[in-house]
C-alpha cells in the first residue's frame, strides 16, 4: 500500500478532483477569503486559481509530498507566498489566532479524527475568523446513505481512507464553531453517494 498510497493515489486524487466540474463549488467556496490563509489538505493546489486578491498569504497543511511537488506549477503561476506548514491539521504548529481565515475541501473525509482537526483551525483563526468548507458527506436521502454505507469499505481502501457517512455540520458543531451556513446538494454528473456535497461557512 506504502507505493500506492505515496506515488499513485496523490496522482489520482489531482485528476478526479481537478475536473471541470469541481471548479464552479470551489471558485464558490473560496469567495470571501483574505489575508493570511490556512487551508487544510492543501493536495496539489487545485483551490490556489480561485484565491481571492484579498488572499495575502497561505499556509498549507498536506501530508502527501508528491501533492505537494504537483502543486509548484499552480502556487508558482499565483505569485503567492505559500509555505508547507505540518503535515497533519490534527497538529498545526501555528500559534493561537494567527490566521485570518482558513478553507478544506474534500480532505475532512480522510483525516483520522476531523473534529480534532477542525478544533485546531478553530485555535488558530483569529477571533471573528472564517472557516470555507466544501466535503462530501452522508447524503440526504435513505436510498442513497444505503449505498454509502455499503461502498464505504471499498472506498476507505482505495481512497486513502476517504469515508463517505461522516457528517461536516456535526463535526463542525462538535469543534466549536458557531454559524454555520451550509449548502448541501449533489454534484452534477457525479455518482450521488460520492456526489453529496456540503458547501458554506462557519465562524471561529
Amino acid at each position: 500500500m506504502g507505493l500506492y498510497r505515496d506515488h499513485v493515489l496523490p496522482r489520482l486524487v489531482d485528476t478526479s478532483c481537478g475536473l471541470a466540474a469541481t471548479q464552479p463549488h470551489r471558485r464558490r467556496v473560496c469567495a470571501g477569503l483574505h489575508g493570511e490563509l490556512l487551508e487544510i489538505g492543501f493536495g496539489s493546489g487545485l483551490n490556489v486559481p480561485f484565491y481571492p486578491p484579498a488572499v495575502t498569504r497561505v499556509h498549507a497543511v498536506e501530508p502527501s509530498d508528491l501533492a505537494w511537488r504537483l502543486s509548484a506549477d499552480r502556487v508558482a503561476a499565483s505569485g503567492l507566498p505559500v509555505e508547507r506548514t505540518g503535515l497533519d491539521g490534527q497538529h498545526l504548529p501555528l500559534a493561537d489566532d494567527t490566521v485570518d481565515s482558513a478553507l478544506v475541501t474534500w480532505s475532512l473525509c480522510t483525516i483520522p479524527d476531523p473534529v480534532a482537526a477542525l478544533e485546531e483551525v478553530r485555535r488558530v483563526l483569529r477571533p471573528g475568523g472564517t472557516l470555507h468548507v466544501l466535503e462530501h458527506g452522508l447524503a440526504p436521502d435513505a436510498g442513497v446513505r444505503r449505498w454509502q454505507r455499503r461502498l464505504e469499505p471499498i472506498q476507505k481502501r482505495v481512497a486513502g481512507g476517504c469515508h463517505l457517512t461522516r457528517q461536516p455540520g456535526v463535526m463542525l458543531e462538535a469543534a466549536g464553531f458557531t454559524g454555520a451556513e451550509l449548502d448541501h446538494f449533489y454534484m452534477q454528473d457525479a455518482p450521488r453517494p460520492l456526489g453529496a456535497l456540503s458547501l458554506g461557512t462557519a465562524r471561529a
